[in-house]
């Protein structure tokens, strides 16, 4: 077979291994019999050698532990060397893989694995998971393992090709990876880095050379891993070959007591340079496209143009159908088949106009390609790529906020799972002007809904969103003991764990628990009775009233008060008509005693004045960007409405009740009730008791009686508004702000640091703040008189006010109601209904996050996105 060629960088004593000392050597390395065999012939040869030299007839146990230790290392160092030459074979245990194929290597073709691979971004073939089944007309996407997807776990762990510490046993696809990536330092300039024993540490002023003459010259070839706290040399890690082991190319450099000797022998040294040549040169090539397989990369650079343009449609297409709250999958899983649900519905309509993508599916349908990225896998880790970069840009921008609030509300879902919202509620400083934003950022799916459980759900997702617990400054919930309760719902174990936590009831469900409930008609109603009502009504219909919508009251009021008239007509139809006795006698009896009653005519128009009142303030506390300061105002001011309404409203209420009636043809009088008298005791007063006339009964006890009973639950269940206006109150009333005294002033101010400290540490300085705010008032432009505006203006001002610029930020961000929770459900309601139950809980947030912050998902970059993608399959792959 001729002789073996002997690479220089094995020892002497190796290499004398390749020729062998004896026959059996040679045969072990060159024959085709049986390697033990020889093996052992070669050693009985050595005995008889060394028999000469001592009393000694064989190898001592240590001797051929180390010869054969010896002839392991030198089979080891030649295994896959074949496969230098060919790079973008994949190899499991001497097979080529070829997608989900195993075959044997004589039966490789190299062109079909070339054109079976897939090139990401980075020039690399990418294999990844067999996603389909390829039939001859109908092509079949789905996965191998015929588990639905949902069920499918990913491994999430994710190596940082840009560590050092990962470089291990690196092939020449990755080197040139690595080369055309460069040198990246994973750590900024303010980096804490960690102390060794000895209280060293590592210091980026080592990036850069201090010359003889004063100069500096950065070392570009110099790289900090975070993950092993060593330096390494970029292009002696990745070049060197002569099997010298030094530090800097091998496990990493950490005497940092010895660093700056180390670096000044390392860049002098000829092996330095020599790397460093190697580096420059291969650099000059990949950018030439010079390098020795260029026509391979040419043909790899435009197959990979041809999958980024595939990704780019395959992203926007599962982009645009979670903004519209659409179904991705069907009823099966195959391309021009009735059922395949709309994601593979409008890959097929592309296809029709689509060059690319008719290409695609051309490929699919030939059986040319074995990945496609249309399977249900793909689409699950498309969404959580979208949703991640969502997420990432949100949490971006509550950290830079500092100070935040938590806003959480639980429903069942179609699954009869309880669902907890978070929301997250802060100022957002990044843009100008100055915008409040509350972020949905997923639902938590909980077991235990006690107040314990809750928490420890909040804490763990807090924790996974890596914000801290002690930065929030509020917390919104609705009127669940579970969750206000002051003694161990959710909201006493966060004051228990932040202090600062401020907790403010929902504005909207105070307002909604302030009302009586209105009594409501029966819901019952046959076809024909609905063909009646249709026939005499044909404006607004009538709604039963709805104990969670908070609109309902004054919606089920409404069509009654306009179309009193038409509901007389239609019940009056539905009387003489043939339907049951039941149906028709009370259809009868509200008639007559109801809607041909001036009394229940002006309890209408009472009823729905009061709720038009409440309903207007409902809506306007319902907005995300709403303040503390607008909402007390608004609060104030609805409170006054029914002050007035008392005093004047009856009798504006009683002229428009009487038009009704008029119109109607019914007397505006009211029913005199007979009087009861009760026999009086002996000694009771005999004195006559005030008898009231019908009308004064009715306003007395109705009408005082109801907006008493309204005053008194708003100012009941808005106390803790109240509280809070006691600690901020002087920071948005700008008009009183602008004219209260120097001492009051300092009062406030000083009264806000107790407020907001946790033991001795305290978020504003009293003292500075008065001293801020006094000279503030004389600078702050007239025109503006909210919170918010002071706000922009302190922003524009630049840091010259930082006590004011913090307590603004956290007045601001407390939160008003938990409106945004409740929008939740609705998408929660539209994304995980009846025939999409199954779906992973991954999934229902992936989509829900797209669908909710659709204001972000639309300015996604998907060319990073798509290197990001391409990315994480290289590692899943390569390590």
């Amino acid at each position: 077979m001729g002789s073996t060629q002997i690479p220089s960088s094995f020892p002497l004593e190796d290499k004398q291994l390749f020729h062998g000392d004896g026959d059996g050597d040679k045969q072990f390395l060159h024959g085709d019999g049986d390697g033990e065999k020889q093996l052992q012939e070669g050693e009985e040869d050595d005995s008889i050698r060394l028999s000469a030299m001592g009393p000694r007839k064989y190898e001592c146990g240590d001797a051929k532990r180390k010869k054969k230790q010896r002839i392991e290392e030198c089979t080891n160092s030649q295994k896959d060397v074949i496969f230098k030459f060919f790079p973008h074979i994949n190899r499991v245990q001497d097979e080529v893989v070829v997608e989900d194929e195993v075959v044997a290597e004589d039966e490789v073709n190299l062109e079909e694995v070339h054109e079976n691979e897939v090139d990401n971004e980075e020039g690399i073939h990418v294999v990844v998971d067999n996603e389909q089944k390829i039939q001859t007309n109908n092509i079949e996407i789905g996965d191998a393992s015929g588990l639905p997807y949902e069920e499918a776990k990913e491994d999430t762990e994710q190596l940082n090709i840009d560590d050092p510490v990962n470089w291990i046993k690196l092939d020449q696809k990755m080197k040139d990876l690595i080369v055309e990536r460069g040198p990246i330092r994973a750590v900024d300039i303010n980096f804490e880095y960690p102390l060794d024993d000895q209280g060293r540490h590592f210091s980026s002023v080592h990036y850069t050379q201090q010359l003889t003459n004063g100069e500096k010259q950065e070392r570009k070839w110099l790289v900090y891993s975070k993950l092993g706290d060593k330096i390494f040399c970029f292009c002696c890690k990745l070049f060197k070959q002569d099997g010298v082991k030094v530090q800097l190319a091998t496990e990493g450099f950490n005497a940092w007591k010895n660093i700056s000797s180390r670096l000044k022998g390392h860049e002098c040294s000829n092996d330095h340079i020599i790397c460093m040549s190697r580096w420059i040169e291969t650099e000059t090539r990949m950018r030439k496209r010079e390098t020795i397989d260029k026509s391979l990369q040419e043909k790899m650079n435009r197959e990979k143009d041809y999958w980024r343009q595939v990704l780019l449609r395959i992203i926007a297409l599962v982009k645009t159908l979670s903004q519209q709250n659409l179904a991705l999958r069907g009823s099966n899983e195959t391309l021009f088949e009735d059922g395949n649900g709309n994601f593979l519905k409008f890959i097929e309509m592309m296809a029709i106009f689509d060059p690319i993508m008719q290409e695609h599916v051309r490929r699919i349908q030939m059986s040319e390609i074995h990945t496609h990225y249309l399977g249900p896998k793909i689409q699950n880790e498309l969404i959580q790529l979208l949703a991640n970069e969502v997420k990432c840009t949100i949490v971006e921008k509550i950290k830079k906020a500092k100070y935040f609030s938590v806003i959480l509300d639980c429903t069942p879902d179609s699954c009869h799972e309880e669902q907890m919202t978070l929301v997250i509620r802060c100022v957002d400083v990044t843009v100008s002007p100055v915008k409040v934003e509350e972020y949905f950022l997923g639902f938590l799916k909980v077991d235990d809904t006690t107040g314990l459980g809750l928490f420890n759900e909040l804490e763990e997702a807090l924790k996974n969103l890596q914000l801290d617990i002690k930065d929030i400054r509020g917390q919104g919930y609705d009127n669940g003991s579970n969750m206000k309760g002051r003694h161990k719902g959710v909201q006493k174990r966060l004051l228990d764990r932040n202090p600062r936590a401020f907790y403010v009831p929902c504005g909207c469900h105070s307002l909604n628990l302030a009302l009586s409930d209105m009594a409501g008609c029966c819901s019952q109603a046959s076809t024909k009775r609905w063909s009646i009502l249709k026939d005499n009504v044909s404006g607004l219909t009538l709604k039963p009233l709805s104990q969670t919508r908070w609109e309902s009251r004054l919606e089920s009021v409404k069509p009654l008060l306009l179309q009193t008239e038409e509901i007389r007509n239609a019940l009056l139809d539905l009387a003489n008509s043939n339907e049951d006795g039941a149906a028709t006698s009370e259809a009868l009896g509200f008639v007559t005693n109801e809607l041909e009653n001036f009394e229940f005519l002006l309890t209408l128009v009472i009823w729905y004045d009061l709720l038009s009142f409440v309903n207007i303030v409902s809506k306007t506390l319902q907005n995300e960007e709403m303040h503390m300061d607008v909402a007390l105002e608004q609060l104030k001011g609805l409170i006054i409405l029914f002050e007035k309404y008392r005093e004047t409203g009856y009798e504006k209420a009683r002229n428009e009740a009487e038009v009704i009636a008029k119109k109607m043809g019914i007397q505006p009088i009211f029913r005199e009730k007979r009087v009861t008298r009760r026999k009086k005791h002996f000694d009771e007063n005999n004195n006559e008791d005030v008898i009231l006339t019908s009308e004064e009964s009715f306003q007395i006890n109705f009408v005082f009686f109801v907006i008493d009973q309204a005053l008194t639950s708003l100012r009941v269940r808005f106390e803790d508004f109240q509280k809070f206006e006691d600690m901020f109150g002087f920071l948005w009333n700008i008009k009183k702000w602008k004219l209260v005294d120097d001492e009051s002033l300092e009062s406030s101010c000083m009264k806000l640091e107790e407020h907001l400290k946790c033991g001795t540490l305290s978020d504003v300085n009293g003292r500075d703040l008065f001293s801020e705010l006094r000279m503030l008032r004389e600078l702050l432009p007239k025109e503006i008189e909210k919170a918010i505006g002071v706000l922009n203006y302190l922003k524009e001002m630049n840091t010259c006010f930082p006590n004011a610029w913090i307590a603004y930020r956290i007045l601001l961000t407390v939160p008003v109601t938990v409106a945004s929770a409740e929008r939740s459900f609705s998408k929660l309601k539209l994304l995980k209904s009846y025939l999409r139950s199954t779906m992973s809980q991954e999934r229902l947030n992936g989509l829900a996050i797209l669908s909710i912050e659709k204001h972000i998902t639309g300015k996604l970059d998907f060319t990073s996105l798509i290197d990001n993608f391409a990315a994480k399959k290289a590692r899943k792959i390569i390590f």
